[in-house]
């Protein structure tokens, strides 16, 4: 029995999606620095834009983009790098005091306290790890080579060296690309699939741009914060809360943990743990409560839950090129789902 022409393009568009999801998991381990080539086109194309109105060439504007942004890396990574270092050997030297604050000070408050006793954990902890030493070392079958780490930093280079260079030429020719692609388009769908598209675009600029937007607000908040706190590494621990801030909860969950680990190896008592967790709680609350709606938007309509899910689906399927996809395919799933609740409903 044949089916009809409806259910034969169905069928097509089916088994290509699962092709193309298939020839992405193939490619993955070197689809990496080209999407993040095309990350950067996508977020520095209105830049370029703006400079073509100026009347600049497309091909200057491009080169003047990249020259600041190269500029702005540089400065921030010669700015921040001498103090994060010295602040992150600080916080390693403090990691005696905390063992010995943990067994002159938190183990006897918990054996008073709540009856625990932790005086041989030392003792089971060396026996443990001779009795199951064996099996830790299995772990080094998960590191390279010795004869595969010049390849695998050959690699890495190159792939640094190929970040710039195609971010160039997408950058350059983004109009143009984006023009060919809707050319291929079939006539009779393009009108669709170009408003989707737009709607596409508009979702995922506000939530990229509104996160690196959040990212720099919360990174200045945590570290001054800390800074008023007390906490002599505040610089350090406000930074990398700031920056994994992207990823919903992780980044206040680990600033706690870094800020209370400085905290007691600094001071010695949990009574300065609470201006620590205060900056945090208030951060967490202007985050979510202020900032992050004013900036990325109600509409946008990226759940948190949705956005941890996607990260680690798409990281599990491709590794850290599925990271930096999982973005992007939320928003046009969200866009996808609207015209089918729109389709329904109608």
């Amino acid at each position: 029995m044949d089916l009809n022409p409806a259910s034969n393009r169905s069928l097509l568009y089916l088994l290509l999606a699962a092709g193309g999801l298939w020839l992405l998991h193939l490619l993955a381990p070197i689809l990496s620095p080209f999407l993040t080539a095309a990350a950067l086109a996508y977020l520095c194309d209105p830049l370029v834009d703006r400079l073509e109105r100026r009347k600049l060439s497309r091909t200057l504007g491009t080169t003047l983009v990249l020259l600041g942004l190269l500029l702005l890396m540089v400065v921030l990574v010669l700015i921040m790098t001498p103090l994060l270092q010295a602040q992150t050997r600080m916080l390693i030297a403090q990691v005696p005091a905390l063992l010995d604050w943990g067994q002159h000070s938190l183990i006897p408050m918990l054996q008073t306290n709540l009856g625990i006793d932790l005086s041989g954990g030392q003792d089971e902890l060396v026996a443990w790890l001779k009795a199951h030493i064996g099996e830790l070392t299995k772990l080094t079958a998960y590191l390279p080579a010795v004869g595969n780490q010049g390849l695998a930093l050959l690699g890495v280079l190159a792939n640094l060296l190929l970040v710039p260079v195609v971010t160039f030429y997408l950058l350059r020719d983004w109009d143009r690309i984006t023009a060919g692609t809707a050319e291929l388009i079939p006539d009779s769908m393009r009108s669709n699939v170009t408003g989707i598209a737009g709607e596409i675009d508009e979702v995922l600029s506000e939530f990229v741009r509104g996160q690196i937007s959040v990212i720099f607000i919360m990174a200045a908040f945590y570290s001054i914060g800390l800074w008023l706190a007390g906490l002599n590494y505040a610089l350090a621990v406000g930074m990398i809360t700031g920056i994994l801030v992207f990823v919903p909860y992780l980044g206040v969950t680990v600033g706690v943990l870094l800020g209370t680990l400085a905290s007691l190896g600094q001071h010695g008592d949990l009574i300065s743990l609470l201006p620590v967790w205060a900056v945090f709680a208030t951060g967490q609350l202007l985050e979510g409560m202020v900032i992050t709606p004013r900036l990325v938007g109600e509409r946008v309509g990226l759940h948190p839950v949705a956005v941890i899910f996607a990260l680690m689906a798409f990281g599990q399927l491709f590794g850290f090129f599925g990271v930096l996809l999982a973005i992007p395919a939320s928003a046009a799933l969200l866009v996808a789902l609207r015209h089918l609740k729109a389709h329904l409903a109608g």
